[in-house]
């Protein structure tokens, strides 16, 4: 799919994976919607990527919110790219060292962001994006999830993150054979340990034993791998119903 003239939604938009995603969007042509809740960094984003990106305030567990913004999206030309990268995380156990148990509250949230979150931007995309002229092969979009390798190798703490994430694995096949018919892709990356703006907080020593554990090449991901991944899977009409770990071959021990 050629990304020149087409719109194209980024949740969690202002910084991390989102941004650089929104940033090799706008290079290569689209109209990119920034999708975050952080208005201040958001609207600066936007500024700073110039007249083919747009900040839309977006909380994604709220459904009218995300209908509206992928109304606004489809308005201002066809609308065919969604890509989720909203999310959060927690590190708790099933039972704390004293035996009690996980609180409700917080593994509740992260379902609702990670999770319920993908699914709204999955949803109201898809069904602005089959309302699109088909193009070459009957296509006329594609939506990108975002889970992570936690959904396969879990590591203690991560009870519901890996929830959160092995749920959307698990929605990217049969969304995928859901939207065939509209012609409309699905396709889940599953990112390793990544050098987002979390990571960069962490001292030079546990990054560089991070970065030692990853077989090969031996570094963090970067955004910029993610957003490479993306555009990638846009232009290749045959990506569909997949998840792709983008990891460096690293398979996460129990903690």
């Amino acid at each position: 799919m050629d990304t020149k003239g087409i719109s194209a939604v980024v949740s969690g938009a202002a910084s991390g994976l989102g941004a650089a995603t929104a940033r090799k969007l706008v290079e290569s042509g689209a109209r990119v919607f920034i999708l975050d809740r952080d208005e201040e960094k958001g609207k600066a984003f936007a500024k700073e990527l110039g007249p083919l990106a747009e900040f839309l305030s977006v909380d994604v567990t709220d459904e009218d919110q995300v209908s509206q913004a992928m109304e606004t999206a489809a308005s201002s030309g066809p609308l065919r790219v969604a890509v989720s990268c909203a999310g959060i995380g927690i590190g708790k156990r099933v039972i704390d060292k004293r035996g009690e148990p996980h609180d409700y509250a917080s593994f509740d949230r992260v379902l609702k962001v990670n999770l319920f979150g993908t699914f709204n931007i999955m949803r109201y995309a898809a069904s602005q994006i089959a309302r699109t002229e088909p193009l070459e092969h009957q296509e006329r979009g594609v939506i990108v999830n975002t889970a992570s390798i936690a959904a396969f190798d879990g590591q203690i703490g991560q009870l519901a993150y890996s929830a959160s994430k092995g749920a959307i694995v698990g929605m990217t096949l049969p969304a995928a054979r859901d939207l065939s018919a509209a012609g409309v892709r699905v396709v889940t990356i599953a990112p390793g340990i990544m050098d987002t703006p979390l990571l960069g907080s962490l001292p030079d020593e546990i990054r560089a034993a991070l970065s030692a554990g990853v077989p090969f090449p031996h570094r963090l991901g970067t955004p910029s791998d993610y957003a490479s991944l993306v555009l990638e899977i846009v232009r290749n009409g045959y990506l569909n119903g997949e998840v792709i770990r983008l990891d460096g071959a690293l398979r996460m021990a129990p903690k």
